[in-house]
């Protein structure tokens, strides 16, 4: 018996759904669609959490899985539905970080709030995702210390000098919020050239 019309009968023999089965054991509903369509088969730590549920011994399955085949969670594996699935992700991650404009000073937690509800998140997102994160926290830091030198300009301007002029802080909250946004954009339109390896040999991928 092949490995996906084992893992198939024993969840059925369960009375388990596809998306019961997906729940249980922490792995998504595609992932286990794919592995009983056998299209392709899981990762060890998959495959050990699909045999706890299903009261299967892990040796008995370990044994039907070919190492020929290719590992599902590759991102690199040329499956077009979970390439545009991951960048898709990563777009709304992306927009997300437009919060800004409600919450500027914790909009940050937005993204990384996101980050931990997808499951099972390839490296290559986890990477890409630590970036947006790092540049909004970077913008939050800017952002504020841009604050405090008009502050200072205006304090030292209005003691020190005759000069009636001081900056408007609206300016500076202007010109904080447009870079954010030019920021964001352009982490979309990476993501648009976003360029994973699509060779079934290959075991890396690539973020453009």
């Amino acid at each position: 018996m092949t490995l996906h019309h084992k893992i198939s009968n024993a969840r059925k023999s369960k009375g388990l759904t596809q998306e019961e089965l997906s729940s249980l054991t922490k792995v998504t509903a595609r992932t286990i669609q794919r592995i009983e369509s056998g299209e392709s088969i899981p990762r060890n730590y998959t495959l050990k959490a699909i045999a706890t549920v299903l009261e299967i011994p892990y040796e008995e399955l370990l044994e039907i899985n070919s190492p020929a085949q290719k590992p599902i969670e590759d991102l690199h594996e040329g499956d077009s539905s979970n390439i545009e699935e991951s960048k898709h992700f990563l777009r709304l991650l992306c927009l997300s970080c437009f919060a800004y404009l409600i919450i500027p000073f914790v909009h940050f937690l937005v993204p990384s709030f996101l980050l931990k509800k997808q499951k099972e998140p390839h490296p290559a997102i986890i990477r890409f995702t630590r970036k947006v994160i790092l540049n909004q926290i970077y913008w939050v830091i800017s952002f504020h210390a841009l604050l405090l030198l008009t502050f200072l300009f205006n304090f030292l301007q209005v003691k020190y000098t005759a000069s009636p002029y001081v900056l408007d802080f609206i300016w500076t909250f202007f010109f904080c919020y447009i870079l954010n946004a030019i920021i964001i954009l352009v982490q979309i339109f990476r993501i648009q050239k976003l360029h994973l390896a699509s060779s079934y040999s290959s075991k890396t991928s690539v973020i453009a």
